[in-house]
């Protein structure tokens, strides 16, 4: 297993703290903006919403690949997939190859380990870590992207996005997806019955809870069945509580998950995870509800849906947009509340890695460096890019315009999802590691010294030490 040091490369370890007031500041405006009536639903076939602008007709040259075929895999699923499949839909009618979406399982790693030994991994991966991306080049599974794929990531990226799918000063991955994954998503008829306002801080957020409690509405769907929503609940809880540097060094594994800052942040989720009937269908209703339905549970029903909250990053919209809320009229959000000083902004990302080197596998890593490849998706909801170089006016409403706007404006200054960046054997396997253990402690909340020492245990055989 690799040592902590190598995580992250380059500068991207020393992110500074800009970030949350660049980010915090933006997404409290967004509050504002989804109070409007008249926001299009941000999920499923748009069509030509969002302004009606449309990506470039050819701001990327691809070459003509008639004849070759292509495999692109990941865990995407849904509305999701179809709107990914879109895009590589475009990529055959502009170059003529044809490309195949091959779905894969959690953790990808495994699921691409299996291909491989088989003879027959993907053209294409969509790595959902940066420590997936550096597990595949260690064992030479990936392959480094090429001049024309290199030159398009320098024109539309900035440096910080560039950074994170380097190894070994090699670029290897396009981080095609971001996520801001501080976000609560609420419905808006609950909290106007509940006579609630939007929280800005954790204390002002479990008053809001109450307060949705007592007009008899659950308060919060949690989706436990995906350890990873857990895991983001922890971060930003972490992250504004302790603060961005500790942040790095347990992202790093340099403290210990003994660590007293981990103890209190812990605490802190149990005032939620541990209150009587705040989580829908209790712990173990919690632990056996996927993220989709922990998103839709909360915005079907009229005024007594299952639960009055929901926290997740801002491609909750795809699944929002499967219920017949109007996102900034039904279904509304605001940012995570400060735990500590700042609120906490945490971002994430899927990046596309070459396994199979080829001009028709270059290609398509070009044409996903591009604002046009970007624009397809971003017009269709439920998706947020960091691509620069993207008229933001494509998103189809003003509450995915504003998250956007400000991830761009954040430049080079972010904090990536902790759980993202470590082992996956730690971060980013269902019912393993950090997954499981925030699994068990939803289910027993007033456990959190035996949830440090698992999580701690689990660390040190992932990093190696």
């Amino acid at each position: 297993m690799r040592t902590s040091s190598t995580i992250r490369t380059g500068s991207t370890v020393k992110r500074t703290t800009r970030v949350a007031a660049t980010l915090a500041v933006a997404a409290l405006a967004l509050s504002l903006t989804a109070c409007g009536g008249d926001d299009d639903n941000g999920g499923g076939d748009s069509g030509d919403k969002g302004g009606g602008t449309k990506a470039p007709a050819s701001s990327v040259t691809l070459p003509k690949l008639d004849g070759e075929s292509l495999e692109v895999a990941a865990v995407w699923t849904g509305t999701e997939q179809k709107n990914f499949k879109q895009v590589l839909t475009e990529f055959e009618k502009r170059t003529g190859a044809k490309v195949t979406f091959v779905p894969a399982q959690d953790p990808i790693i495994n699921f691409l380990g299996s291909k491989i030994a088989g003879g027959a991994p993907p053209d294409v991966a969509m790595l959902p870590q940066p420590g997936a991306i550096k597990q595949a080049v260690d064992k030479g599974w990936a392959k480094p992207l090429g001049t024309e794929a290199t030159k398009e990531l320098g024109e539309n990226y900035s440096p910080g996005w560039q950074d994170i799918g380097k190894v070994g000063g090699k670029q290897y991955g396009v981080y095609y997806k971001a996520a801001n994954k501080s976000l609560i998503w609420y419905n808006a008829q609950v909290f106007e019955n509940a006579g609630a306002a939007e929280p800005k801080t954790w204390d002002e957020l479990l008053n809001t809870a109450q307060m949705v409690y007592d007009s008899g509405v659950t308060p919060f769907s949690v989706g436990g069945a995906d350890g990873w929503t857990l895991t983001d609940w922890f971060e930003n809880v972490y992250l504004s509580q302790a603060g961005p540097e500790k942040y790095d060094q347990l992202a790093r594994h340099e403290i210990k998950w003994t660590d007293p800052s981990v103890k209190e942040a812990l605490t802190t989720l149990a005032e939620i995870w541990g209150k009587k009937d705040f989580v829908a269908g209790g712990a173990s209703g919690a632990l056996q509800t996927e993220f989709p339905a922990s998103v839709t549970q909360t915005f079907t029903g009229g005024d007594q849906p299952k639960a009055g909250m929901v926290y997740e990053g801002d491609f909750a919209q795809v699944n929002i947009g499967e219920t017949k809320a109007e996102i900034g009229t039904d279904a509304k959000v605001f940012p995570f509340p400060a735990v500590g000083d700042t609120a906490p902004v945490v971002s994430g990302g899927d990046a596309a890695v070459i396994l199979k080197d080829s001009k028709a596998a270059q290609a398509l890593a070009t044409w996903l460096a591009s604002p046009d490849a970007a624009a397809i998706q971003a017009k269709l909801g439920g998706f947020l890019s960091p691509n620069k170089s993207i008229d933001s006016s494509v998103y189809p409403n003003e509450v995915q315009k504003k998250i956007a706007d400000a991830l761009i404006a954040a430049g080079d200054d972010f904090r990536f999802d902790m759980s993202d960046q470590a082992p996956q054997a730690f971060g980013g396997t269902p019912g393993k590691g950090e997954w499981k253990t925030l699994q068990d402690f939803l289910k027993n909340p007033k456990d959190v010294a035996g949830a440090q020492a698992k999580l701690e245990a689990d660390a040190a055989a992932a990093y190696g030490g």
